[in-house]
């Protein structure tokens, strides 16, 4: 399997709505989540929306690497959040992360 393989079938896995449940925690039903466009550049931006208040935007890319594919999520501190909740925030998106990794490692 070639390297742009990988970070294409991370791609796939990552931009389907149905896989969501299966390793963003964050993301449960309350919650209202739309991605970019699909494109060949391994963009995968969404905007998070719990019904009220502005929509949540999460820059997110899967790159080729090595062997392998890297994900890079940004977390933007929103304006009103308390450290403590933001770094509570930044340590769940960590773990669905790592969930993320690990299904795709299987």
């Amino acid at each position: 399997m070639t390297i742009e393989r990988v970070a294409l079938d991370v791609y796939n896995f990552v931009c389907d709505p149905r896989n969501l449940a299966k390793w963003a925690s964050g993301l449960g039903d309350a919650r209202k989540v739309r991605f970019a466009e699909r494109n060949k550049f391994g963009v995968l931006d969404h905007w998070v929306s719990a019904g009220s208040g502005p929509e949540v935007y999460m820059p997110m890319r899967v790159f080729p690497n090595g062997d392998g594919a890297e994900v890079l999520l940004t977390v933007f501190r929103q304006p009103g959040t308390s450290e403590e909740k933001f770094a509570e925030d930044t340590q769940w998106v960590r773990r669905d992360l790592e969930a993320l990794k690990e299904i795709l490692e299987t």
